[in-house]
């Protein structure tokens, strides 16, 4: 196994940063088993020499003697073997520094579970009284739904571009999140129908940042191989938000109704606001930066940040740090002008118009015949369900490398979910329906992490895409928000009907998207050095 060199074990901690300096390079190395690494011993002047494949860069140094540090052919070699016989296990580095991304990467669930409390507690507010208080007519509550991806639509792909150029996830992401968390707070406060609508719309505005921003984090930290497990355990966030948030929602409009002469629907928004700020203050200090990022290394050695950055280049071939360097704007002509990623986005869209169920998730419980605290309770357990599902589905599509069969069979069986609640309002078979609708967001779990793994780079091209295909996607969900209308309930036909259609023309367009990935794939084997992505080939 190749082995990293701790050089201050041959050279001690003093001299070694007047002697040396570690470089990050697409330069290979065979010493070291992989590309990037340059050991460079700096005498006052400017030389370079080659021994076995590992580069010597002369590199200025007032305390060391040119000779000395020039030697002959033997004592480099000499040297060589030393570095590698020094190196921890490449594995064992490996390991650690996952381990580390890993834990800090962990909020990222409780940040979009929070994420999806605050946009969806409007459904568990209108059971108590929300449309009656603010005098709610027609459409009116579907139009303060939608309007969310409204502002969420606009700010995606700006934020993203924003997130590249500062580099900074660690502090951005935090500040949205409790910006987004204050707008909360104040949605409580409204009056009446435009209070609400201006709050929401800004809501969406604010959370925009995060979804696209936390994938393309993840996607500067994990090679495709690993992503997937990543993006569902983050995906997974909105089924644990649904089945908990529900929960939640239910205990506070319980047990806080009336308290301080204040709505129980108010409490909700008060509450859960205010636990966003919270979350969002402990974030600052955990979130991780970009692999090359300087304040990394407070938390990983500098074995563990080289590797960190030699991981993505090894996966895709290009430098992340150089790539990045770059700016945004060439990414967003890249982007805008490949077509799989205008293809992967209405692909999504679709895809979101039927899982707008979820936002009526409670109304559909509702239709069972019970309280609003138990139709709140009944909520959970299918989406505790979804939440298994989805991660063994996950965790089995990356060990397999295939995609399109683990999203194709979730959007089946949610279909035949859709089609049970049609055919009969029999308690227990709609009940049961539930669970099948909820188990088919696994689909939305595994697409996203085929859409990462689809644009791998450069970082520029990716941060737009992901945040692009984010933003229009959403135009699914506006137009899902008025797919549950009360005139069609309580068996809500047309609606399931509808989803039932955007099920199967998903499930097309991305077995088109496959055959497409597949050319590609015959392309890179009948030409390895194109583009530099001798080892890159799609996941299908």
């Amino acid at each position: 196994m190749p082995r990293m060199v701790n050089p201050t074990k041959i050279y001690g901690s003093t001299g070694l940063l007047q002697c040396f300096e570690l470089k990050y390079t697409p330069r290979q190395s065979s010493c070291l088993g992989h590309p990037g690494i340059v050991l460079c011993p700096g005498p006052s002047h400017m030389s370079s020499r080659t021994s076995r494949g590992l580069a010597y860069e002369r590199l200025p140094c007032e305390d060391i003697d040119t000779a000395a540090c020039e030697g002959s052919l033997d004592s480099d070699i000499g040297l060589q073997n030393a570095i590698c016989d020094e190196f921890p296990d490449r594995q064992h580095v490996e390991q650690n520094l996952l381990r580390k991304v890993d834990l800090r990467m962990s909020i990222l669930v409780l940040i979009y579970i929070l994420n999806y409390i605050d946009r969806n507690n409007a459904a568990a507010a209108r059971l108590r009284g929300f449309e009656d208080d603010l005098h709610l007519e027609g459409q009116q509550f579907n139009t303060i739904l939608s309007i969310l991806y409204v502002g969420y639509t606009l700010m995606q792909v700006p934020s993203n571009m924003y997130l590249n150029k500062i580099g900074r996830p660690s502090i951005y992401l935090p500040i949205c999140m409790a910006i987004w968390g204050l707008i909360s707070v104040l949605t409580g406060t409204t009056k009446g129908f435009l209070g609400a609508v201006c709050t929401r719309f800004f809501l969406g505005f604010v959370e925009a940042a995060f979804f696209p921003g936390a994938l393309f984090l993840l996607s500067k930290w994990y090679k495709r191989r690993e992503l997937g497990q990543r993006t569902a355990i983050l995906s997974c966030g909105i089924m644990i938000s649904n089945a908990f948030g529900s929960l939640l929602a239910s205990a506070i409009l319980d047990g806080m109704d009336g308290v301080m002469g204040i709505a129980a629907w108010r409490w909700l928004f008060y509450i859960e606001g205010s636990m966003t700020i919270c979350v969002a203050i402990c974030a600052i200090f955990i979130l991780p930066d970009f692999p090359a990022t300087t304040t990394s290394s407070s938390w990983l050695t500098t074995e563990e940040q080289v590797l960190a950055q030699l991981r993505m280049e090894e996966d895709a071939g290009v430098d992340d740090e150089t790539e990045c360097s770059k700016g945004g704007e060439s990414g967003l002509k890249q982007a805008f002008a490949d077509w799989k990623v205008w293809w992967l986005a209405l692909a999504m869209a679709i895809l979101n118009v039927l899982l707008s169920f979820n936002a009526f998730f409670p109304t559909l419980s509702a239709t069972l015949g019970y309280s609003s605290t138990v139709s709140l309770l009944l909520c959970s357990p299918p989406w505790l369900f979804a939440t298994c599902v989805a991660f063994l589905m996950s965790r089995h599509s990356d060990a397999t490398g295939e995609r399109f069969g683990h999203i194709m069979i979730p959007l089946l069986v949610g279909i035949a979910g859709f089609m049970m609640a049609m055919a009969t309002m029999n308690t227990a078979v709609r009940y049961l329906s539930l669970f099948l609708m909820a188990q088919s967001y696994t689909a939305f779990v595994v697409y996203w992490a085929w859409v990462s793994n689809s644009i791998p780079r450069p970082t520029s091209k990716r941060a737009v895409a992901l945040a692009f295909i984010n933003a229009f996607s959403s135009l699914g969900n506006i137009a899902g928000s008025y797919l549950w209308p009360k005139s069609w309930g309580p068996a809500y036909w047309n609606s399931y009907a509808i989803c039932i259609g955007s099920g199967v023309l998903c499930i097309v367009m991305s077995w088109i998207f496959r055959r497409h990935l597949v050319r590609l794939n015959q392309e890179i084997e009948a030409n390895k050095t194109e583009e530099g992505l001798e080892d890159f080939t799609y996941l299908l």
